[in-house]
């Protein structure tokens, strides 16, 4: 786990501090923030975007996307969308966040970063987090545009040189190999030299314009047990927990706990999960205390057959880990050889 040894210590800390002194049951991890649904891609794997375009042309308020972030009390925040970029006051929203400590991760395709990088500064609370989905060949087909990849690569380049912390974000796809998959993260591990590495498997999203590649539970895990082996897993700077890499090879299995990665959009929050929509609050509180948390996951929720993603079971992961001293005591292992790599 590649996670920064601060980061580390401050998110560790967090948890204890919710579970084990206030004795909460449920409380968020990272806020998934959409403070626009606009984009200026159409990804295949993506619904943001089948929005209506009266509701494309809005933008959410800076103090509205701040005040839910507090509101929540998560250290941490995903921007997402839609293309953050696009809004005119994305980098008053980061600095209002980043003043506050929050860990700020800006989601991007990267087709506009190099043109608004001066709008931000460095800081050890905020990274870049761009969205490589393949090589250049597969992931132009991803986005349905020539030409992304390498404008994200130079992209990752001027930040990085900048000083900037980048992560990136990989979705993968039925369509995917193993081979595929080391290629891609070996080049962004290996050549870019990428801080962090997320990596996403597929999930039928039920507004996506492509229904048919989606990855089904026993092809993600293949996929990922194949990918991992001849020691990849342990010198790819991934940003996962040890048990949830172990899950996505199948070799742990967790219930969801989507109420830890609650998303916040021009909507209000959503439940269950940003990949699923049953309906939306106004406050934090109503989502975590009126949503009936135990119908969803595999098992419970037709919907959820197939779901293997990170908004679910990366939180279930953490919180398994500090339950156990041997897993916390390896998790804190590979973060300090992640540092040190």
């Amino acid at each position: 786990m590649a996670m920064p040894l601060r980061q580390s210590v401050r998110v560790g800390t967090y948890l204890f501090e919710q579970k084990v002194l206030r004795k909460r049951e449920k409380f968020p991890l990272i806020v998934e923030l959409e403070p626009l649904f606009a984009c200026n891609l159409k990804c295949e794997g993506c619904g943001k975007i089948q929005h209506p375009a009266g509701v494309l042309k809005q933008r959410m308020p800076v103090a509205q996307a701040v005040g839910a972030v507090l509101e929540s009390g998560a250290p941490m925040v995903s921007i997402a969308g839609g293309e953050p970029l696009m809004h005119p006051q994305i980098d008053e929203i980061v600095r209002q966040l980043v003043a506050r400590r929050k860990y700020v991760f800006l989601c991007t395709n990267a087709l506009l970063l190099r043109k608004k990088m001066d709008m931000f500064q460095p800081s050890r609370y905020f990274a870049f987090a761009v969205h490589i989905d393949g090589m250049r060949e597969r992931h132009d087909e991803s986005v349905a545009k020539e030409g992304v990849f390498d404008e994200a690569v130079e992209a990752i380049k001027e930040a990085k040189r900048r000083g900037f912390r980048v992560t990136t974000n990989s979705t993968f796809f039925n369509t995917d190999t193993p081979q595929t998959v080391i290629e891609v993260l070996n080049f962004l591990n290996d050549e870019l030299q990428v801080d962090e590495m997320m990596l996403s498997p597929a999930y039928a999203y039920e507004k996506a314009p492509d229904q048919e590649h989606f990855l089904g539970v026993e092809q993600t895990r293949e996929l990922f047990r194949k990918a991992f082996s001849g020691g990849n897993r342990r010198r790819w700077r991934l940003n996962h927990s040890p048990l949830f890499l172990d899950f996505l090879e199948g070799k742990a299995d967790f219930p969801c706990t989507a109420w830890a990665i609650p998303n916040y959009s021009l909507f209000g929050w959503q439940r269950p999960c940003y990949l699923m929509s049953d309906g939306y609050v106004p406050t934090y509180r109503e989502l975590i205390e009126e949503t009936d948390w135990g119908k969803y996951g595999r098992g419970k929720d037709p919907r959820c057959a197939n779901c293997m993603a990170h908004c679910g079971y990366e939180p279930t992961a953490v919180l398994a880990t500090m339950s156990s001293l041997k897993e916390s005591l390896r998790a804190a292992k590979e973060t300090v050889a992640g540092n040190r790599g």
